[in-house]
């Protein structure tokens, strides 16, 4: 009977993935219960089981007045233990064995914060959804799933993991579509460089669903990091856009030199000049007239991308602009404001130091060439577009 109890126990364990140590364990703290429950039972005592023969003995010890054992230890396993033990046994088995599971499941993913896992998709609604990973499942929040993005029950998906609770019920899984780290890993398992670590990438910026842009290194100068990440007609890069559902990807190399860095971030727009100012933390990037609107991008996407990639404010302007604000500052503007002639009823500048009152058509001559005053204040420049109106 006691060979026909190991070879149970074996079988379990083998079963559930646990060790045989870990239910002997239970066994025992479970007979150890039982045997508490029953009149008489000494206050101080405990279980042993021996896995060679698996017999189980209960043995105490007295209590002093500070509630210390004291003296040697003594048998005292009931006659009908095994009979008393086996009826409570099994509750307390199951469930030590179900902690023991749970332990596993934690141990299992504890410490893989920042790892891919693949799921499928076993429940969705408005608030989460819930991947299966196999012995767990795993809990997809709606702030981390991506807008619009609805794939079908018992679909396949990747999904970035950002927190491993532990919880009552057994490991809490959070994964994030959303996560920038998602782009990372997913291009680790597509890049054999990036796995090695010959190929590195520096920084990522992403508007999950929308568009995503990576910078990357080589540490070998024979390999070129871009053409790594793109794989032979564009099949590497092809199967992380997939995974994304469409979402863009632009690779760009990283550079020391951050003039070169930022023009590298606008990409595809073509820059002409970056100005760094490192007292503010800010580029002014010249592009030129015809390239502002790409460089700049849909509701401003390619310039927020570029400057989170970076980590430097992004401030594009074209040619035309930097020109005219340049030839703006330079004009030495006389004080004064607009105001309304008395006799004629027109607006005429007139300067605060007294002299004669300048029409709109003289004002207009006197500045020829220039967009409009800096120095002057905002009078200036509200009397300069109400003449304008006019």
């Amino acid at each position: 009977m006691n060979a026909e109890m190991m070879e149970a126990l074996q079988a379990l364990a083998a079963e559930r993935g646990i060790t045989v140590d870990s239910l002997l364990a239970a066994l025992a703290d479970a007979l150890e219960s039982a045997y508490k429950r029953m009149p008489g039972a000494h206050e101080y005592a405990w279980v042993t089981v021996y896995p060679e023969t698996m017999e189980f003995r209960v043995f105490a010890q007295d209590l002093d007045e500070m509630g210390e054992p004291v003296g040697e230890e003594f048998e005292v396993t009931p006659d009908d233990f095994g009979r008393i033990a086996a009826q409570t046994a099994r509750q307390v088995m199951t469930q030590r064995i179900r902690e023991a599971e749970r332990e596993l499941k934690y141990e299992e993913y504890a410490g893989r914060e920042g790892d891919i896992v693949t799921g499928m998709i076993q429940q969705t609604d408005a608030r989460y959804t819930l991947l299966d990973l196999g012995r767990v499942e795993a809990l997809l929040p709606q702030a981390e799933q991506v807008p619009y993005e609805r794939p079908d029950s018992n679909a396949r998906l990747k999904a970035y993991i950002v927190e491993v609770r532990k919880t009552s019920k057994g490991p809490q899984i959070v994964v994030s579509r959303t996560h920038p780290g998602l782009v990372k890993r997913l291009f680790e398992l597509e890049v054999p460089e990036i796995a090695d670590g010959v190929v590195e990438i520096k920084a990522c910026a992403r508007e999950p669903g929308h568009r995503t842009k990576i910078s990357v290194s080589s540490n070998d100068p024979n390999v070129d990091p871009v053409g790594a990440c793109v794989g032979a007609r564009g099949a590497r890069v092809r199967q992380v856009v997939n995974e994304l559902r469409g979402e863009k990807i632009d690779i760009v190399p990283f550079s020391a030199d951050l003039e070169e860095y930022v023009m590298k971030a606008l990409s595809p727009a073509r820059v002409k000049e970056v100005r760094v100012d490192e007292t503010t933390g800010d580029c002014v990037v010249v592009v030129p007239d015809y390239q502002l609107s790409l460089a700049i991008g849909k509701e401003g996407q390619n310039a927020r991308l570029a400057s989170r990639l970076t980590g430097w404010g992004v401030n594009i302007k074209s040619e035309t602009q930097l020109v005219e604000e340049e030839a703006y500052a330079n004009v030495d503007w006389a004080e004064g404001e607009w105001v309304v002639d008395s006799a004629t009823g027109e607006q005429v500048w007139q300067p605060a130091d007294g002299g004669e009152a300048l029409s709109v058509q003289d004002w207009t001559a006197a500045t020829s060439g220039v967009a409009g005053p800096v120095a002057g204040g905002s009078a200036a420049r509200a009397g300069d577009k109400r003449a304008t109106e006019r």
